[in-house]
This record gives C-alpha cells, sequence and structure tokens, in this order.
C-alpha cells in the first residue's frame, strides 16, 4: 500500500453499526473506552521530577538578554516541542511566527513599546492563535493517521464530530441553536457548554494556545536560554506586519535569549500556595 492510499475499511451490517453508534454516543468524544482490543503507550521508565523542578523553579520573565544569538537546531526544537502540546480534540489552533528580517524585527520591537525584553531578544516569536482553522488541521487528523488503518471512530469525528462541535455558521445563527438545545438538554444531563459564539471560539483557540507557548518557554529554558512572554504590545501593529488573517488572535509575543546578569530585575514574589489552592 502507497503512503497516499488509504485503507479499505472492513464492512459491517446496518445493525451492527446501529449498536457500535449508540455505545459511543454514551460518551462525549463518541469512543468505546471497553473495546477490547486498544491502543497501549506505556509510561516512560525513571524519575524526572528534581530536572523537571528545576526547569520549571529556574524559568524567570528575563528582561535583559545577552548578543549571543540560539542555535538554530536548539530553536527548531523548541518549536517543535511548543507543538506537543496538548489541545482541545487535537485542533492545535496554535501558530508561531520566528521573526528574523531585520526590519519586521525593528517594526515588531517597537510594537511591543520597545522594551528591553524584545530590544535585547534574540529571538522574537509571536504566538498567534487561529480560531478559524479547525477544518484544515481536522484533515491532517485524518491524512496523517500514523497507523495502516484509520479506525472508524477516528475518522467519522473528524469529518462530523468536530464539524457539529466547532461550526456556527453564517452570523453564527448554528450556535445559537445549539446553545438553545444544550441549555434545555444541560437541564436533564451534564453537556459541554459551548464553544458557541464568536467570543467562544476565541477563549477556546487561546486556552490552547496558552498551553502550547508554555511549552516553548519551558523548553528553552532547558536547553539553557530563556524568555519573556509579552502582552505589552499593540496588537493592531503585529497584526498588520504580519498579515495576519482575520481569525488569528495575538495571544503574546515571546523574547528569548541567553539571560544577562542582569536580566532579571527583582526577586520572586511567591504567594502562599492557600490563595489559590482549594481541597473540595
Amino acid at each position: 500500500m502507497s503512503e497516499t492510499e488509504q485503507p479499505i475499511e472492513e464492512k459491517s451490517s446496518f445493525l451492527e453499526d446501529l449498536k457500535d453508534t449508540l455505545r459511543r454516543g454514551k460518551t462525549i468524544d463518541g469512543y468505546d473506552y471497553n473495546v477490547k482490543k486498544r491502543y497501549h503507550e506505556p509510561a516512560p521508565d525513571g524519575n524526572h521530577a528534581e530536572e523537571f523542578k528545576q526547569v520549571v523553579e529556574s524559568r524567570r520573565s528575563v528582561r535583559k538578554f545577552t548578543s549571543k544569538q540560539i542555535p538554530k537546531d536548539v530553536l527548531d526544537a523548541c518549536l517543535d516541542l511548543a507543538l506537543l502540546a496538548p489541545s482541545s480534540c487535537n485542533l492545535q489552533p496554535w501558530e508561531f511566527h520566528v521573526v528574523q528580517s531585520p526590519d519586521k524585527k525593528q517594526r515588531l520591537v517597537e510594537a511591543c513599546m520597545s522594551q528591553n525584553a524584545a530590544t535585547t531578544a534574540a529571538e522574537l516569536i509571536v504566538v498567534v492563535a487561529r480560531t478559524n482553522n479547525w477544518r484544515e488541521i481536522a484533515k491532517l487528523n485524518i491524512e496523517q493517521w500514523p497507523q495502516p488503518k484509520i479506525p472508524k471512530h477516528w475518522k467519522e469525528f473528524y469529518t462530523k464530530g468536530v464539524a457539529f462541535t466547532y461550526w456556527q455558521g453564517p452570523f453564527h445563527a448554528v450556535g445559537a441553536v445549539k446553545k438553545a438545545f444544550t441549555h434545555a438538554a444541560g437541564l436533564f444531563r451534564p453537556m459541554p457548554r459551548g464553544p458557541f459564539t464568536k467570543s467562544d471560539m476565541r477563549v477556546w483557540a487561546i486556552k490552547s494556545t496558552a498551553l502550547a507557548a508554555e511549552n516553548l518557554m519551558l523548553a528553552f529554558r532547558a536547553h539553557g536560554f530563556d524568555s519573556c512572554p509579552m502582552e505589552g504590545m499593540d496588537e493592531v501593529r503585529v497584526r498588520k506586519l504580519l498579515d495576519l488573517p482575520a481569525d488569528a488572535e495575538v495571544v503574546m509575543v515571546v523574547g528569548a535569549g541567553e539571560r544577562a546578569k542582569d536580566g532579571v530585575y527583582f526577586p520572586r514574589v511567591k504567594f502562599d500556595r492557600s490563595n489559590f489552592i482549594r481541597y473540595v
């Protein structure tokens, strides 16, 4: 079988399909968790808690970098690790725009209010969330399935389930209908409450993209470099600079490089965990 050729799925009777549909309908993603033959991926051996703790605790928002450049292989490795972040339905609504053109980089620095973290950074990466590219990524989930045979459930979910969940229709009219139906059905059973509106889609995309941005920053720290996430920027100018489509949301600009000796301006202010953690 060639790489582009799709496997032929086994035929089943109408009754078997009906039973299968009813069984899968009991879960939000339609997956049969009780199926006997399932994919298994064991957890890796070893405990890396101390190394991970060191990476997390040593990550700081660095405001001043040295002139040292980040090697291309390190930059690519960190970006690849960012792409391994979890995302809703594996739709990965993120983009990372690595701005390296001297002219564009200078304009991006200005759009970031010329703050030191942008001015001295070896690399400036604009982290963008996309609210309307879920169709393309859903297709990729089918086209790039890593095994010879695509599970029926997987293919159905990315051809039908994803569209049902994320398509809002013209002027979000379909989303309004889904919201009304969900509100009524939610009186009797737990229901996912969205996304139904443009604002919902924006929140949905930014949540997943922020996870990827954190992966990126921790990856830089693990490779001996540092970063600074910047929200202090003129989003209109950034959008114009990168010629972003209408559905793109600029989440942050990440400056990265080697930490200068005086790159961290103040000691970490750590609040007591009781301010944030609740056991209920």
